[in-house]
């Protein structure tokens, strides 16, 4: 709860407590054993005494209160510090998604009315798929309790069927085979009844992730009859959350039910005993997107040649296009294959204004090199980076004369850097390279650095690594020679320390 003045939150003001459930004793147990050890038994004993005030055999709104009742039935002292208490604790049950509070308002009226809306807690499957709740007990009883809570909700199943390969058919009666419904006429008496009877206050659907929306029947009927699969595939019919995990991959992936059937289609998608093998199929739909992504990328290629090849044609008889002026502060000096060539203004002009693969063809003698013509292709069709900023980059990497800089790798790279950065005029991309080229000839240079990847703006370890320095014991100062029976007593010792003599 997010209360800025406890003068707006007081025993005096008015609550009520709206449920659209009523707990079951597996949702008791998981307040008991599981909530409860994340929000302790204060919180836990606040929410019990919300759930009461509605009858346990009904769901819907308590009457209108002061808030002093539920003051009182915590046994917290009408004062500031007492409020404060009831704030904490029902703060710590809304952070785990038991409740949700309101405050409501009447225009041009000081009087405000707070709403607790009680939420159910989750099922066991749930909680435990839900990666911070489950951290969080863990943090708090520890990783063996966690696993030994996981296993009190859960009966096993019998072992005769958990080691048995069974094949499972869905032999459940569907409702129009055994009842026939009165449909020759409406009865509007009764809808209007229940109009009347129906609550005002609808319950609100939980949200869902997004879906493909491709349903059961849309899989089995472009599903194979002949397949070794087919009978895994009908087994899906009533799995909802087999089928839910379908429409996460299919909507992730950007695959239509004629894919997902492909792939299901496959070997090793299932297991043994018939289980959706969600994370194998997962992998294959990344391939089959990445396939298709290529595809596409190879067909808007071809697509933007035949268009740039038209609109050559058409302005061939047309005059020359007008060109944009470059300020002389954006500048690029004139590499050494061009020089002698054109001045610096021609050739700033020419990259500001000249289409890519004419800018590009420039630095060659004869016909350019297909990888070259491919990767600035890519930026200018698929990236969409405009003709202006892909010649800056031709600059960059072709018109310095660094041979470690002309691969497709480094190239690629310094396109996804100008995109992230959103280089998208000539006049950042002329920053962006200066930027470049300013930290690339600041960085120490030791140990053969490499410029095969764009210069990095954080600080860093040099690359270069001497060999630490070790210090070398220094030479004494000779002093005066021992005679012969010094030596002799020495090794007398030395002999008597061995053990050789006595």
């Amino acid at each position: 709860m997010r209360i800025g003045n406890m003068h707006q939150f007081t025993e005096h003001h008015r609550c009520y407590i709206y449920r659209d459930f009523s707990l079951s004793a597996v949702d008791r147990k998981m307040i008991g054993l599981i909530y409860q050890a994340m929000i302790g038994a204060f919180a836990a004993g606040l929410y019990q005494l919300l759930y009461q005030q509605v009858a346990d055999d009904r769901v819907g709104y308590s009457p209108l209160e002061p808030q002093r009742k539920l003051l009182l039935g915590l046994g917290l002292e009408m004062n500031e510090r007492g409020r404060q208490e009831l704030v904490n604790q029902a703060s710590r049950l809304e952070a785990v998604g038991l409740l949700q509070v309101s405050r409501l308002g009447v225009p041009d009226n000081d009087d405000v009315v707070y709403e607790y809306e009680l939420i159910r807690p989750l099922s066991p499957d749930e909680f435990f798929g839900s990666p911070h709740l489950m951290m969080l007990l863990r943090d708090k009883v520890g990783k063996h309790a966690v696993i030994a809570l996981r296993e009190s909700f859960f009966e096993k199943e019998d072992d005769q069927l958990a080691s048995a390969e069974l094949r499972r058919d869905n032999i459940t009666v569907p409702f129009y085979e055994l009842f026939r419904l009165n449909t020759q006429g409406i009865d509007t008496e009764l809808e209007q009844a229940l109009t009347e009877v129906a609550p005002s206050r609808q319950s609100l659907p939980k949200p869902q992730l997004e879906t493909a929306g491709i349903g059961y029947g849309d899989i089995i009927m472009r599903f194979p009859r002949n397949s070794s699969n087919r009978h895994y595939v009908e087994r899906l019919r009533g799995d909802h959350e087999a089928v839910a995990q379908l429409n996460y991959v299919a909507y992730k992936y950007n695959l239509d039910a004629a894919d997902l059937s492909r792939l299901l289609d496959e070997d090793d998608v299932f297991s043994s005993k018939g289980e959706l093998l969600i994370d194998e199929l997962q992998l294959r739909a990344n391939q089959m997107y990445r396939q298709d992504r290529k595809r596409n990328d190879e067909r808007q290629r071809v697509y933007g040649r035949m268009a740039a090849s038209k609109e050559s044609a058409n302005n061939e008889a047309d005059d020359v296009p007008n060109e944009v002026a470059v300020q002389a502060e954006y500048y690029m000096d004139v590499p050494d294959q061009l020089a002698g060539r054109c001045d610096i203004h021609q050739y700033n002009m020419l990259m500001r204004n000249e289409p890519h693969t004419r800018f590009l063809a420039r630095f060659f003698p004869g016909a350019v090199p297909e990888r070259f013509i491919r990767v600035f292709e890519v930026m200018n069709i698929n990236y969409r980076l405009q003709d202006a900023v892909i010649n800056v980059l031709i600059h960059y990497v072709v018109g310095l004369k660094d041979a470690q800089r002309v691969t497709n790798q480094f190239i690629d790279a310094v396109a996804s850097n100008m995109l992230m950065k959103g280089v998208d005029s000539y006049e950042k991309a002329v920053g962006y390279v200066r930027d470049q080229v300013k930290l690339e000839q600041d960085k120490p240079r030791e140990g053969g650095t490499s410029s095969a990847q764009p210069a990095r703006t954080g600080s860093g370890a040099p690359r270069g690594r001497r060999k630490p320095a070790i210090p070398i014991m220094p030479e004494t100062p000779k002093g005066k020679q021992l005679s012969a029976d010094e030596i002799e007593e020495i090794r007398r010792m030395a002999r008597k320390l061995d053990g050789k003599t006595t």
